[in-house]
This record gives C-alpha cells, sequence and structure tokens, in this order.
C-alpha cells in the first residue's frame, strides 16, 4: 500500500513492501496558453503602453467623428487677431 505526502513539485513516497523512502517528481502543466513568451510575462516597471493590455495600440478604436448636430453646436474658433488680443490680455 502506497502512502503520498505532499502536493508539490516534488513528493516522497512510502511503500510498505520495501520500507524505503523513494521521491517521485510530477510535471506540472505550464501556464501558457499560446507559444509567445509575452503571454506567460506579467505587466513589468517601465514597460509603457506594452505592460497594460487595456491600452494597447492594438485594442484602440476609431477616431471619433461627431454626429452633425454636435458639429454644428460647436462655436467657431477665434481669429488670429483674437487669440492674439486674448492673450496680451491673460499676460497683463
Amino acid at each position: 500500500m502506497n502512502k503520498i505526502k505532499g502536493r508539490g513539485s516534488s513528493e516522497t513516497q512510502e511503500t510498505s513492501n520495501s520500507g524505503s523512502g523513494e521521491q517521485r517528481f510530477g510535471i506540472l502543466p505550464h501556464p501558457a496558453k499560446t507559444n509567445d513568451p509575452r503571454d506567460v510575462e506579467g505587466p513589468q516597471l517601465g514597460g509603457g503602453l506594452n505592460s497594460n493590455p487595456e491600452v494597447g495600440a492594438f485594442h484602440a478604436r476609431d477616431p471619433h467623428v461627431p454626429s452633425q448636430q454636435i458639429a454644428n453646436n460647436l462655436e467657431k474658433p477665434l481669429s488670429r487677431e483674437e487669440l492674439r488680443a486674448r492673450a496680451a490680455e491673460l499676460n497683463k
């Protein structure tokens, strides 16, 4: 009759017939789902946009184009002279 102690990468197996302890090694499954080594890496400090998949470039959507109603309700941009006058007013 066999008794198995512990449950990890190495387990000790005792047999009642021989009386000697014998090591038993098991193989654990690899956590990767694909053959890409980046799949098992977690977010890395200083990894930039590659470290967070939610902000990755390949998950970006199309540019936002506002509806005609919203585009018509936007105020008209100021001219250069108006912007210079506003800058001079704010820099006083």
